[in-house]
């Protein structure tokens, strides 16, 4: 499986964004996805994920009622809205995928592959 995050982009305080996770290979639909993002000397953190069949999902606490992950297993794509951005949502952002017919974790070594990450910015 391959992943290519794309969507990045620098938006004033409060904007959107929206990021896409485009993968290649035959388990997409059945491989529970994640973001995650790493913000300049601070450890990697979960975001958000969504199960195989988008029927679970879960947020960080930070950003529960601003982002929303969304899944369409007939484009292998899985989404990440960012609305009413912070400048502390700067950061780089990454899917990843964990091995198929898991569930979602906020673990990131129990992630299988990662995507090689979008910049996010938000201006004050």
């Amino acid at each position: 499986v391959q992943l290519q995050a794309s969507g990045g982009g620098l938006v004033q305080a409060g904007g959107s964004l929206r990021l896409s996770c485009e993968a290649t290979g035959r388990t997409f639909s059945i491989s529970s996805m994640g973001w995650f993002r790493q913000a300049p000397g601070k450890e990697r953190e979960f975001v958000a994920g969504i199960r195989w069949d988008g029927n679970i999902i879960s947020y960080t606490d930070s950003v529960k009622g601003r982002f929303t992950i969304s899944r369409d297993n007939a484009k292998n794509t899985v989404y990440l809205q960012l609305n009413s951005l912070k400048p502390e949502d700067t950061a780089v952002y990454y899917c990843a995928a964990r091995p198929p017919l898991l569930g979602i974790s906020t673990v990131l070594n129990e992630y299988a592959y990662w995507g090689q990450g979008t910049q996010v910015t938000v201006s004050s």
